[in-house]
């Protein structure tokens, strides 16, 4: 990822809108959601985009430019750290269930609540109608226009279909094809509440789509009179196509790999990962952190930054999120993870020793072990007070994680274990990088892994002697991906089941067991109530994702 020429100021580019509360739950929380046109004023005041979108009339002309700017705003949230993100989502749900962080057991804590699904629910969707107004706009266009900006069209497509994967992992069928489309029914309301697509017909549209743009762009150029434009725009890779190629591959990979055990998806899988991982040159990947997909962070006065983690993970009181998991902690000190001081810092009564917090005890007891000031917690310098995190979307290590469990499966185990040593490299360096980011001084920065440290940990780690060469994938992976996209995370444990994890639970508890999902928003019940019964039944934190099977 290249530094953006323009530091971002988002309120210049599209000045995003913003409902009342009432009109908030009534219209974001469904499927069919917001008006999607932009203004293209510089500042503004909250309630005058109430009246905008009721009346699409009175909103101020945008272009597609800005509409592509404005979904990578919309999403911003959901890529970049966040306070809604790491806190209300992340630390009551995923974090919890495969360990990411350590936390304090209480009564029906497998229980999703609304909240947490409701803050990305919410965000996806205000992204979602930036992009289907994008399309609508861009489809307008004449023939000569759209051969100029496909390019973009192409590469918000990506984003959208990254953005929309996530969320389908995460609760399963949603409203997608008719979503967004206040604008394009001028207005009208009643027209506008959306049907919900199947899951495995949103994945197929997605990777149907992924390989058109993949095929389109070997050997397409962004034409001279647009580059600029889209160099300017593009807060994600700068206007560089073989980036977004690159990101495109990437996606269809992991989303191959995801899907490659289900019935419905495995022959597709099997023939195209082949081809791709067969001709590198017409499908190339994201293989080193310089090629990652990723929404840097260049101006903390700008609204492109992480938002408030410091909020988040440090939150006083009983909310104990920043503590390390004792299975992460015994996992990263059985190999002298290098990591694992770039990402945790030992408790001040620890005598040094880097200790998880650990699930099995009770809550008094944990509490107990917490206010003796020995478990390891998040890293100040490199995370929680570090205002320059950026937001990743694929990186190399996941990529050549996918690649040596793809190799492993395929009976190459030169090119496995290749692809595996070059993920746990790649994590390295991109924890050391995000560390030397950060201008934060409350706690000096962690020293950079030495090549003598990193060598000693793959050496650790040992592929040549593991007996099942999938769960160590699947246990680096995880620490890779950690409690900094959790979401993947616990799409990938689920995907292998593994690692394993044991969270107590108490004999008033409604949920005893982990849940394979997270439900839909109450709103949706509430406000999109026609639609919502033909989910109803799935809407079960018990029943799987259909390419969970094992």
């Amino acid at each position: 990822m290249q530094e953006h020429p323009l530091q971002p100021e988002p309120m210049v580019l599209c000045c995003v809108p913003a409902f009342n509360t009432t009109n908030m739950k009534r219209f974001i929380l469904i499927g069919s959601l917001l008006t999607a046109s932009l203004p293209t004023i510089i500042s503004c005041k909250k309630e005058s985009f109430a009246d905008n979108y009721r009346n699409p009339g009175k909103v101020s002309e945008t272009t597609t430019e800005k509409q592509f700017t404005g979904m990578i705003y919309e999403f911003r949230s959901l890529i970049t750290p966040s306070y809604g993100a790491f806190f209300v989502t992340n630390r009551t749900t995923i974090n919890l269930y495969i360990q990411n962080l350590g936390s304090v057991n209480q009564q029906d804590q497998l229980t999703p609540g609304s909240a947490a699904v409701e803050e990305r629910w919410n965000k996806y969707y205000g992204g979602l109608v930036q992009y289907k107004e994008f399309i609508r706009r861009y489809n307008a266009m004449s023939e000569e226009d759209k051969q100029l900006k496909k390019t973009m069209d192409y590469a918000a497509r990506i984003l959208f279909y990254d953005q929309t994967q996530q969320m389908v992992d995460l609760v399963g069928d949603i409203p997608w094809t008719a979503a967004g489309s206040l604008m394009a029914n001028s207005g009208n309301y009643a027209a506008s509440y959306a049907k919900y697509d199947k899951a495995t017909d949103i994945y197929s549209s997605m990777l149907d789509d992924l390989k058109t743009i993949s095929e389109a762009m070997d050997g397409l150029t962004v034409p001279a009179n647009f580059a600029g434009i889209f160099k300017t725009q593009d807060l994600i890779n700068n206007g560089d196509l073989a980036l977004w190629q690159k990101y495109c591959n990437s996606l269809r990979l992991r989303m191959l790999m995801r899907v490659s055990d289900h019935p419905q998806f495995s022959t597709r899988a099997t023939s195209e990962l082949a081809e791709m991982l067969n001709n590198s040159t017409k499908y190339p990947l994201i293989l080193t952190n310089s090629d990652n997909a990723q929404l840097d962070v260049f101006n903390v006065s700008s609204d492109i930054k992480s938002e408030d983690l410091q909020g988040a993970l440090e939150a006083g009181g009983t909310w104990y999120a920043n503590f390390a998991s004792k299975p992460m902690i015994d996992e990263m000190n059985r190999t002298k993870d290098p990591r694992r001081q770039l990402l945790f810092e030992t408790g001040e009564k620890a005598n040094k020793a880097y200790i998880g917090l650990d699930q099995s005890l009770t809550a008094v007891q944990q509490t107990a072990v917490i206010q003796g000031s020995t478990p390891s917690f998040v890293h100040r310098h490199t995370i929680s007070r570090n205002k320059f995190l950026p937001g990743l979307l694929v990186s190399a290590s996941e990529v050549n994680f996918l690649l040596a469990e793809y190799f492993n499966k395929q009976g190459n185990p030169s090119k496995a274990k290749s692809a595996f040593e070059t993920a746990l490299k790649e994590s390295v360096a991109f924890y050391s990088s995000i560390s030397d980011k950060s201008d934060d001084n409350t706690i000096a920065k962690a020293a950079t892994p030495s090549l003598a440290e990193i060598s000693a940990f793959i050496a650790a780690v040992d592929w040549d002697g593991a007996s099942n060469k999938i769960q160590l994938i699947a246990t680096q992976r995880w620490l890779h991906f950690n409690f900094y996209q959790a979401p993947q995370n616990w799409a990938e444990q689920r995907r292998l089941d593994y690692p394993k994890f044991t969270i107590p639970t108490f004999s008033s508890d409604k949920q005893k067991t982990v849940p394979f999902k997270l439900t839909l928003p109450q709103s949706e019940a509430t406000y999109n109530a026609e639609n919502y019964a033909a989910v109803k039944a799935q809407d079960n934190p018990n029943v799987k994702l259909f390419w969970d099977i094992n």
